[in-house]
């Protein structure tokens, strides 16, 4: 199995109200020669997250003690830039298995789709609202029912539907990547073949 199977999560978060969030600030370039994808969580956001001698900046989100959680509440426009793979290894090493914004670049949407972090777009009217509950009381559970396709704040249960590809959402139930996908259809793809004429 690629990675853990997702049904239902339901996690505080950590909100980044930032617009425009690309791949080079979610993962700089300059960490970029690992091929496996190991380690790449201690370097998210890292020219956000720490100063030039290594020490961590207190006013950035991810080191600030009152938050955590599986979820990252982004601005919109989440992921442009870049279509590096390494983004989306970074975010799911450290430990977020869901990425809320209001718009997604698609190639980092997709990228995270294969690692097992389920981008979720909602509303601007929505992410505002999220934002603002986390404001209020950085302990705000917020729930995502892949099933269902539905992102809830649990204290209120304010709701709203997501979209997501059909191949993908059943991927991501059972856990699988591509490759076990395939590897699942197995026994059937022997049987087409079996069935063709030389």
């Amino acid at each position: 199995m690629a990675y853990d199977k997702f049904t239902v999560l339901q996690s505080t978060a950590y909100p980044l109200p930032i617009e425009n969030v690309d791949t080079d600030q979610i993962i700089p370039a300059r960490f970029l020669k690992a091929t496996e994808r190991k380690g790449f969580g201690d370097n998210l956001f890292r020219d956000w997250r720490y100063n030039a001698d290594g020490s961590p900046k207190a006013d950035f989100v991810l080191n600030q003690s009152k938050y955590g959680g599986k979820i990252l509440v982004g601005g919109r426009n989440f992921g442009s830039g870049s279509s590096r793979e390494h983004a989306a290894w970074a975010v799911y090493d450290f430990g977020f298995r869901c990425v809320i914004s209001s718009f997604f670049a698609d190639i980092f949407k997709n990228n995270c789709l294969n690692v097992g972090v389920l981008p979720v777009q909602v509303s601007e009217t929505f992410l505002s609202e999220i934002f603002a509950a986390i404001e209020k009381d950085p302990k705000t559970e917020i729930m995502v029912d892949l099933k269902k396709q539905e992102v809830s704040l649990v204290s209120t249960g304010s709701k709203e539907s997501f979209d997501i590809n059909t191949y993908k959402k059943e991927n991501m139930l059972n856990g699988f990547d591509d490759i076990d996908y395939l590897q699942n259809m197995k026994d059937e793809i022997v049987e087409f073949a079996d069935k063709r004429p030389f």
